[in-house]
């Protein structure tokens, strides 16, 4: 697909170019947690916060809050058509056709919609909040983090003329090419696109999933994205995220339904898909906590995402675990996704995808050409290792700007679950960084959950 992005820069002049193109230009996860919380919690109301932790980055002067409002009206419009419904409910996702009840996918054409929002502006960064039935705040999460990318992009475009244009996106092909360059022909290699909520622009994000899909061929596992899964027919990626153990915890009455509310979300998802799309996402309360004490059900789950923790230690770690229980790691799945660019990817892969011999490290490799030597490395996996590729795969424009400045450089923006039923929600992360929540509730989670395996390291994206 040949794009000329400088020139459709350049030429932009319509009055309200939409960012959400599709209700399936989300993480693929979110429509699999949505099914989840219509079936469980259909009358249960949760708030959705944004938080800019690029704090010294002010957002509300970038990104004119007016036309947020008509992108935000915009996307509120949209329904999902009838030929996204039949590929929801007739595709196979994981090997398996019909993960989406047929009920659901009825209510998804008929009552679903996005619920009402605030909006504004306070000490130079944007308010925004979503509040209403789960159901209906949840998806907000992804179109909000995406449009306000898109609309950070479209600020700065704004200030280039047309040959720094050219030069911008030249660059940043040139840097996305050398990326593939070097992944291409990695041995037993699986990256999927993760990238969707932090993306430059839709364009750029789908420029690069086909790039990544025509240069890598099989170890390009597909996107997390389910509009380009649906329009390029790629494989769908995704399963569950922090937002449901960060409620169920919530809802919980005392200390010890608090305690065990992570192992009863598992219970709850493990019966309403049959036993599919298992991976385990143990960090929003502490990984280590987490395997500590875990019920003998987690055993038999796929594998376990690593989402804030030194992706060497949690590896290794779970590895352990797996080990302990009686499980052989060399059959469950590590989805490593936090902070990734290409030389994480190399060397993770290098360490749990093979041995590495004679006293090479990670940092060693760089290329096919690394994996290839017999006397560094052999395939000889620990456990089957998968990275997921977010920021830096669809918004790595850092040093692109012909203008010299970094008004291009990705932002770290969340969306977050704040509150459910009225009471306030809380994540604590493996990094004492990533924390969110209330300081006196933030802190009984602590006591309740521990600090065990707990880090403090800078949030990189």
């Amino acid at each position: 697909m040949i794009i000329d992005f400088a020139r459709r820069a350049h030429d932009h002049n319509w009055e309200l170019d939409p960012i959400t193109r599709s209700l399936l230009d989300t993480d693929f996860y979110k429509l699999l947690m949505l099914q989840f919380i219509w079936k469980h919690f259909p009358n249960t109301h949760a708030s959705f916060s944004l938080i800019n932790r690029t704090t010294n980055v002010r957002l509300g002067d970038i990104v004119s809050v007016d036309a947020l409002r008509e992108q935000l009206e915009s996307t509120r419009k949209l329904r999902f058509r009838k030929s996204e419904l039949i590929w929801l409910a007739g595709n196979t996702f994981y090997g398996r056709r019909g993960i989406f009840d047929p009920a659901f996918i009825a209510w998804l054409e008929r009552d679903f919609c996005l619920s009402d929002y605030d909006l504004s502006v306070k000490d130079g960064q944007i308010s925004l909040r979503f509040e209403g039935l789960w159901c209906q705040t949840t998806m907000w999460e992804i179109y909000a983090l995406s449009m306000i990318a898109e609309m950070k992009t479209r600020a700065s475009l704004k200030h280039l003329g047309e040959l720094e244009l050219d030069l911008l996106y030249a660059r940043a092909k040139t840097r996305l090419w050398g990326k593939m360059e070097q992944l291409r022909g990695v041995p037993h290699l699986s990256v999927s696109d993760f990238g969707t909520r932090r993306r430059h622009s839709f364009l750029w994000h789908e420029y690069v999933v086909n790039a990544m899909h025509d240069v890598l061929g099989e170890g390009f596992a597909g996107t997390s994205n389910g509009y380009l899964a649906y329009k390029h027919d790629m494989e769908a990626i995704g399963t569950n995220g922090h937002e449901l153990p960060m409620a169920m915890a919530a809802l919980a009455n005392n200390d010890d339904e608090l305690r065990n509310a992570q192992y009863r979300l598992l219970e709850l998802w493990q019966q309403s898909y049959q036993g599919e799309l298992l991976i385990l996402l143990p960090d929003t309360f502490g990984t280590t906590q987490f395997l500590r004490d875990a019920p003998p059900l987690v055993k038999n789950w796929t594998g376990l995402r690593i989402d804030s923790k030194d992706a060497y230690v949690a590896g290794d770690e779970y590895i352990a675990w797996l080990e302990r229980s009686g499980c052989d790691p060399r059959h469950k799945r590590l989805i490593s996704s936090d902070a990734l660019d290409v030389e994480q990817i190399l060397g993770q892969h290098a360490y749990f995808a093979g041995t590495l011999r004679n006293g090479a490290v990670p940092d060693d490799f760089h290329s096919a050409a690394d994996f290839h030597d017999s006397n560094r490395w052999v395939p000889n996996r620990r456990i089957r290792f998968a990275a997921g590729w977010g920021t830096l795969l669809t918004n790595d424009f850092r040093n692109c700007n012909p203008q010299g400045d970094d008004s291009f450089n990705p932002l770290s923006l969340v969306c977050k679950l704040s509150e459910v039923e009225g009471r306030p929600a809380v994540k604590l992360s493996d990094n004492y960084s990533k924390a969110l929540g209330n300081a006196a509730e933030t802190e009984r989670y602590r006591r309740v959950f521990g600090i065990a395996g707990v880090a403090d390291t800078p949030v990189l994206i």
